[in-house]
């Protein structure tokens, strides 16, 4: 994901505003690397501007996954989350604490054997398990 300055001006050569709402968005999640939900992006921009809708934030995510900026990733469990990590990467989640890490898998030698009627356009491969926190 771009820089949130970077982000505003893209808006701006664009024509659109560079609202302060977007603009909280785009901070909650520069360097996130907890891939939050909606809902946690959210709470975070409420602690600085209290008034901003859970709609607002929703509508400024799609936005930014329209833009290629960030992907909504469902990795099971529950609601989808955000992840602004633009590399190439795939996800561990773990059972019980739900935390998700990027990494990095040389799948090269996985060849699924779909058949004719399919065409594969991506892979997004998620290993579940239990962190080291939870392994204790």
């Amino acid at each position: 994901m771009k820089t949130p300055d970077a982000l505003i001006e893209d808006l701006r050569s664009r024509g659109q505003r560079a609202t302060p709402q977007r603009l909280a968005v785009f901070e909650a999640l520069w360097d996130n690397h907890e891939h939050p939900t909606a809902e946690a992006v959210w709470a975070n921009v409420v602690e600085h501007m209290p008034t901003v809708s859970l709609r607002t934030v929703y509508s400024v995510l799609g936005e930014l996954v329209e833009a290629g900026e960030i992907s909504h990733v469902d990795l099971g469990g529950g609601a989808g989350r955000f992840d602004p990590n633009n590399v190439e990467h795939h996800h561990l989640v773990c059972d019980r604490c739900a935390s998700i890490t990027d990494v990095q898998v040389d799948h090269a030698g996985v060849h699924p054997t779909p058949g004719d009627a399919f065409r594969i356009t991506g892979t997004h491969i998620v290993f579940r398990g239990v962190c080291a926190d939870c392994d204790d």
